[in-house]
């Protein structure tokens, strides 16, 4: 059996816990290789198993790809505290795909949602880490969620004919919807995200999506960010986009290539969609750093 074809199990050690992994091989003359990131409940093999199917065509073209099971999910042993403290859980399935692929120059995070939030949080601190890509990254905040809702949701349904004719005829709780409404405007007040300067520290006290972008700020590697176009967490990331300065420059950066998959779900749950990602994230490990202008 050729290593590209063999998946092995791995124990992980990570402080008193042991994460479970499988290494897919790839390559053993691979310079370059990949670690999935799952947060949230997800496990290795989830998001409607795209994760390993993934994993499985990049290691079929000469790519090592580590997925793992964070602490505390799946059937790796601890406690899982949340997405946003994750560092210690990479830093570890690093170690482990280092040390079972010795020749990796180069080591690529690749995450969904959460997963993708929690990527840029680490990366910058580790200098085995070559490239980050982050797919549909999550950034629900109180504030967030009311004014994808206000943009993407009430806007829409006001100008849709059956709204108005169920409204008309009755079957439509005004006084509900209007509640409903108004509470939406007022979680969305506020003004301009993340502006001036950044501090160097990263306190945990700023919302994770400042923390987000301090850690790409810091962060001296590529990368790539795929959005879908039917999903409201890629909504909410790109109204934190409009609205946050840093964020603008972050993503239109010259080192990033971002893709638009318009009419994918926020797993990419068709094959058509699926392995538009799979050939745009291969693509993007094959090239070298990039000097150009981002991509659309």
């Amino acid at each position: 059996m050729d290593a590209v074809d063999l998946e092995i199990p791995l124990t992980i050690n990570c402080g008193d816990a042991t994460m479970i992994g499988i290494l897919h091989g790839g390559n053993q003359e691979a310079r370059r290789g990949v670690v999935i990131v799952v947060g949230g409940p997800q496990v290795r093999t989830g998001s409607h198993r795209q994760f390993v199917m993934m994993a499985r065509g990049w290691a079929r073209e000469g790519v090592p790809v580590l997925g793992f099971d964070c602490r505390g999910k799946g059937n790796s042993s601890g406690v899982f505290i949340d997405f946003e403290h994750l560092d210690d859980d990479i830093a570890a399935a690093i170690d482990a795909l280092v040390e079972r692929c010795p020749g990796l120059e180069e080591v690529f995070l690749w995450g969904l949602c959460d997963g993708a939030s929690a990527i840029p949080m680490c990366a910058w601190r580790d200098p085995r880490i070559a490239g980050v890509a982050i797919l549909n990254p999550w950034v629900r905040t109180e504030d967030g969620i009311a004014r994808a809702y206000l943009k993407h949701y009430y806007a829409r349904k006001f100008l849709q004919l059956g709204f108005w004719k169920k409204l008309l005829g009755g079957s439509v709780n005004i006084g509900a919807s209007l509640a409903s409404l108004f509470a939406m405007l007022r979680s969305a007040g506020g003004g301009e995200l993340g502006s001036g300067e950044m501090d160097p520290s990263i306190p945990d006290q700023l919302p994770f999506p400042d923390r987000m972008a301090s850690g790409l700020e810091r962060f001296s590697g590529r990368g790539l960010v795929i959005l879908s176009g039917n999903d409201l967490t890629a909504k909410e990331f790109l109204d934190c986009v409009a609205r946050s300065s840093d964020w603008k420059r972050l993503i239109g950066a010259n080192n990033v290539v971002r893709h638009d998959l318009g009419a994918a779900d926020h797993t990419f749950s068709r094959r058509i969609w699926r392995d538009r990602v799979a050939e745009w994230t291969l693509a993007w490990l094959r090239e070298p750093a990039r000097q150009g202008t981002a991509t659309n």
